[in-house]
């Protein structure tokens, strides 16, 4: 075990690399460009007479000190600015993560027992739609039900929040934070809920075909018992994998959410300074955005590794 996780530690590494060469590269290129455009070489800040190796391990020791510019337009170190950010991006992420777990077991259990109850093909058939609507779409229409035609839900912004520490302040202390949360939470769960209820359908048509499952019912076990004590577990465990993945990806996918309901997060933030060409807020969001991605990734490995103990044997034989 101890060998497997210093090799998914030593990758772990290399792609945090490969993201800070990104990032460099993005930045000098900006730096670069804002130079053309003022006129002036003296506007470009970046020392041309340093070689590329020398200034991408500036940026790195940079970088591993916390130091990724200072935000042109914020007047703040650009780190600073995204871990104020943070908190509205995680809360986002978290409800909406929330809502997938409590929607798409039931429904991919239900679908999975009753194949062809004409309540399970409208369930599958709404989740075609589902996989084909974007999120943005999905938001606007989320505003017109709920805020514009029966005015029940705040439209934009994170309302009332209430501090906790540090930059961190919560909307889940409040109720007109919780109203706030509510629709782009929704919305940003609207991207992975139909992926969740149909993996779960067939792993778990999957696992009632396994040998085990025809044990149980021969030992003459209640059906409930052997669909979600026995069934349910081993049908989880890829999703495990799967959720992981997904919800690093719902940190790209805040990006259309929080613009559309201007919730005040790290996506929405990163798309103004896209707009502003602030260079230093940009590579921060990449770098910040990738060592997520990364760190997600690697604990849900471990984390499938220790509750799959064949997966856990099988790689550390190869």
């Amino acid at each position: 075990m101890i060998i497997y996780l210093a090799k998914r530690f030593i990758q772990a590494l290399l792609v945090l690399a490969v993201i800070s060469l990104i990032g460099f590269t993005v930045q000098d290129n900006l730096a670069f460009q804002q130079g053309l455009n003022a006129g002036s070489a003296a506007a470009y800040n970046v020392e041309t007479d340093a070689g590329f190796l020398t200034k991408y391990f500036q940026f790195v020791s940079g970088a591993i000190q916390g130091d990724l510019g200072t935000s042109s337009f914020f007047k703040e170190p650009a780190l600073t600015v995204i871990l104020k950010k943070m908190p509205a991006t995680l809360e986002l992420i978290f409800a909406a993560a929330v809502l997938v777990g409590i929607f798409s077991v039931p429904l991919g259990i239900f679908t999975a027992l009753y194949p062809h109850h004409t309540i399970s093909r409208l369930i599958l058939s709404v989740s075609v739609l589902g996989l084909s609507v974007p999120v943005f779409v999905t938001s606007i229409l989320l505003i017109y039900l709920f805020s514009v035609t029966w005015n029940i839900l705040p439209s934009f912004g994170r309302g009332d929040v209430v501090p906790i520490v540090g930059y961190w302040e919560t909307n889940f202390a409040s109720w007109d934070g919780l109203k706030h949360i509510v629709l782009p939470a929704f919305a940003l769960a609207s991207v992975m809920l139909p992926l969740f209820v149909r993996l779960i359908r067939a792993e778990m048509r999957q696992v009632l075909k396994s040998e085990y499952v025809k044990y149980a019912r021969a030992r003459g076990l209640s059906p409930w018992r052997i669909y979600f004590v026995h069934a349910l577990k081993n049908t989880l465990l890829p999703v495990v994998t799967v959720g992981g993945v997904q919800i690093g990806t719902l940190v790209a996918y805040t990006i259309l959410a929080e613009t559309v309901f201007q919730w005040p997060g790290m996506g929405f933030m990163f798309l103004e300074a896209v707009n502003r060409g602030d260079a230093p807020l940009i590579v921060a969001y990449l770098m910040v955005v990738g060592a997520i991605f990364v760190v997600l990734n690697t604990i849900v490995d471990v984390l499938y590794s220790a509750i799959n103990p064949t997966v856990n044997l099988a790689r550390m034989a190869a």
